[in-house]
């Protein structure tokens, strides 16, 4: 198993479900139940949304903004984006 999210960069020891699913319903260990569910992507987003995505759902979570760029500053080197 991936140790973060291939799509949003979240470790995926904080994902509550341990990981997404595929359409089968088995676990995908490349990314979290918030962005992969029943074998699909859950949103269409582009990398930079999802950085600002992201960044912002951090803020909310009480971070500084400079702290959730630095935490999704490798959000387009991840797996999901390096195939579009």
């Amino acid at each position: 198993m991936n140790k973060c999210c291939q799509s949003c960069g979240m470790p995926m020891s904080k994902d509550p479900q341990q990981g997404g699913t595929n359409a089968d319903g088995s676990k995908n260990a490349d990314y979290c139940s918030y962005c992969y569910q029943h074998g699909a992507f859950v949103g269409d987003f582009t990398a930079k949304q999802m950085q600002d995505f992201c960044i912002n759902k951090l803020k909310e979570m009480g971070f500084p903004r400079f702290i959730g760029w630095s935490l999704t500053r490798n959000i387009p080197s991840l797996k999901r984006w390096k195939q579009s």
